[in-house]
């Protein structure tokens, strides 16, 4: 027996977070949503949708609710693959779909999702620049020849899962995450994503404050 769950990330995603989770479960059963504090009812929404909901009782970044989803899914003892999956809206199921099948098929170990693979992805100057500055720091550190360090669409087979120990909580835990391939060495692959924007997913997106910020928490801590 195997089987993969995914792990949701959540803060105040009421809006959306039901729909997201009505569309993952089409095609993987084992969802758990992270609620990380909200104050909007989002657990109320995801759990109504069909996940397993594990609650923070105050907001401690994304990087805690990761890594608490990734142990709460690694007490499964069938577990055989985890997918991270934003709760915005802004990841396709489809893509979480292939990339376990890159996991299941033995072609690799970790499957990162890449917006720029194929070309130039619908961002902003701003979060292009953010987010290539990103990518070039994680390759002189670590070796990695990234072209999308910060997708939070990922596949991870549980051995591999089972080693990641997020300490940074905030944004910063996704440069944190690629160091720490970088020191355990899997089987890695890049795979094509399309990101969905929105206008929501938009409000919400990175700031230059925010770009900032996950340089110095990187650089500082």
């Amino acid at each position: 027996m195997s089987r993969c769950w995914v792990v949701v990330p959540m803060y105040n995603e009421s809006t959306v977070v039901g729909s997201v989770i009505e569309g993952l479960l089409e095609e993987f059963p084992n969802v758990v949503c992270v609620d990380d504090g909200s104050t909007d009812g989002s657990a109320a929404a995801a759990h109504a949708a069909g996940a397993v909901v594990v609650k923070h009782p105050f907001n401690l970044g994304q990087g805690a609710a990761l890594q608490t989803g990734i142990e709460y899914v690694l007490q499964d003892p069938e577990l055989d693959a985890l997918i991270t999956f934003d709760a915005d809206g802004q990841h396709r199921v489809a893509d979480a779909k292939a990339m376990l099948e890159r996991i299941r098929s033995g072609e690799a170990e970790v499957v990162l999702g890449s917006r720029f693979l194929n070309g130039a992805a619908d961002v902003s100057w701003l979060k292009k620049l953010v987010l290539r500055t990103a990518a070039l720091q994680s390759r002189l550190t670590t070796g990695l020849e990234l072209t999308d360090a910060h997708n939070g669409l990922r596949a991870f087979s549980a051995p591999v899962a089972a080693r990641i120990n997020l300490r940074q909580d905030r944004m910063a835990h996704a440069s944190e995450l690629i160091h720490r391939l970088g020191e355990i060495k899997p089987r890695l692959v890049e795979h094509p994503v399309q990101i969905i924007y929105t206008e929501y997913s938009k409000a919400k997106g990175q700031s230059l404050l925010n770009g900032v910020n996950i340089l110095a928490d990187l650089f500082f801590r």
